[in-house]
């Protein structure tokens, strides 16, 4: 059902928590299917120096938060933000068909938390200028 790599996220996820000062905060959800995903993020210069989730949702919710946290910190931002839903399932070693929206809400958190980011300090993101949270992901 769900690969070892899956289970290993969900079990010990990693960067859980909140950053108090964070520097941008993202949250995005699908009431319908329950999941609701917080990111925060810190950025020293142009670089995610942090990188922090909060997941309320199923076993992939929560594997995907944390394998994206850990793919996107340390990254620059430009870096970062080409990442995709596809990388984190891949990362994943997979996930079921029915759960690949939850690698989805990841990319979208993040989106969502560089554009608070940017937003906060007037920056322009380029690739964020069309960006719009995916609210109904299925």
């Amino acid at each position: 059902m769900y690969s070892k790599k899956v289970m290993e996220h969900f079990m010990e996820p990693h960067n859980v928590g909140e950053i108090e000062d964070a520097d941008g905060i993202g949250e995005v959800g699908n009431a319908k299917c329950g999941d609701i995903m917080k990111m925060y993020i810190k950025i020293d210069g142009d670089i995610v120096s942090d990188i922090k989730f909060k997941t309320f949702g199923c076993a992939s919710a929560i594997a995907s938060s944390s394998i994206a946290t850990d793919l996107i910190k340390g990254k620059t931002i430009t870096d970062a933000l080409a990442l995709t839903n596809q990388d984190v399932v891949d990362s994943l070693d997979g996930l079921p068909p029915v759960k690949v929206h939850c690698s989805v809400l990841a990319e979208q958190a993040f989106k969502s938390a560089v554009k608070d980011y940017a937003d906060k300090n007037n920056i322009d993101i380029p690739e964020l200028r069309d960006f719009v949270p995916d609210e109904d992901h299925h």
